[in-house]
Formats: C-alpha cells, structure tokens, sequence
C-alpha cells in the first residue's frame, strides 16, 4: 500500500488490483496497483473508487475509523465508474455511507459511451478524479484512453472540454501515477 497526503484533507492510496492480471488490452500498459481517494468536505468524509490493501485491511481501516471518528461526518462513496466497485460495498456497510456528493464537488460524466464514467472535480483542491479516461502515462503526463465501448466521439469531445476549461492543478487517476501540479496543461497536452 502506498498513502500520499495530496493536500490538506486529500490524500491518494493505491492498493493491488486482485483482477489486475486479467484486464483486457485497453490502453497504455498500467500498472496492477489502482489509486483511490480520500477528500475530507466540511461535509462529508468522501472516498473515490476505495480498494482496501490486500494484507493490509485491519491496519488501513484503523486509519480510517480514526479519522472518521475525529471528524465526526458521514461517509460518501463515489465511483468513477461502475466497474470500480472495489471494496465500496463492505465500506457502505461498515460506515454507513451513501453515494450524495459533497457541494464542494463536482461530477462530470465522460459521455459518448454507454459505460458511464464520471469525472469528479474537487473544487477547494483543484483536482479532478477519474476512472480511465485519463491515466499517468509513464513520463509524469497524462494519456487520453476513450473507451472501446465509444460510440459518441463528439459526445466524448463536449465531456473533455468540459474538463479542459476547469482550473485543474492535480488529476488523481486510477492507472499510473497522478499529475499532481500543472493538471490542466497535462489534460491540455493529452487532448493534443
């Protein structure tokens, strides 16, 4: 497990992937760690696509009760994409979490696919998390991944400019590493 502090109340942790070996060829290659992250709202405690380490479950959860506790709001779970279900149900049931998203955030669907992938933008950090449409490209940039379920590519454009005008510092992605100054000229640069 790897915990990075992002910024005050924002922190990404990755954690292996138990299906990591078997995803399909859809992009660069990624690594079989994924990033998840935690966003302390005035609030809400809101977790974005948790996986919890695997042999590490007591120890992460024990970090986290604690700052639950401190904090004393309710838990949010929000996901990226569908298929990043991860470790949210047993989450929602420990923690009594609902999907409500802070007002301090803001989804962005990606559209021009019917798989549905949202976009979130933390507006106190300026940063954007995502499920795929982005992901670190190995260089300390971003690669623009459209879905291979696309069948809407001006759809999919409208969604990316939508994003490109936000003022993106950090993008936090679920494969690679995260851009975490100059967000905007890396989504900039990924968009070509």
């Amino acid at each position: 497990m790897d915990v990075q502090q992002i910024a005050e109340g924002l922190w990404r942790w990755t954690a292996r992937h138990p299906n990591a070996a078997n995803w399909p060829d859809w992009g660069p290659p990624v690594p079989p760690d994924v990033g998840c992250a935690y966003y302390e709202a005035p609030d809400a405690v809101v977790l974005f696509d948790p996986l919890l380490p695997a042999g590490e479950e007591e120890e992460f959860l024990a970090y986290l009760d604690r700052d639950i506790d401190r904090l004393g709001l309710p838990v949010s779970i929000l996901l990226t994409a569908a298929w990043h279900g991860r470790s949210a149900l047993s989450l929602r049931e420990r923690y009594g979490a609902d999907d409500r998203i802070p007002d301090t955030v803001e989804a962005l669907p990606i559209e021009g696919a019917a798989e549905e992938q949202v976009a979130y933008f933390v507006r106190p950090h300026c940063a954007l998390v995502v499920a795929e449409i982005f992901v670190g490209d190995g260089k300390g940039g971003l690669a623009l991944v459209p879905s291979p379920a696309l069948t809407d590519r001006d759809a999919l454009d409208r969604s990316l400019q939508a994003i490109a005008a936000l003022p993106v510092a950090r993008v936090l992605v679920s494969h690679g590493e995260p851009v975490l100054s100059n967000g905007g000229r890396a989504i900039e640069l990924a968009l070509g």
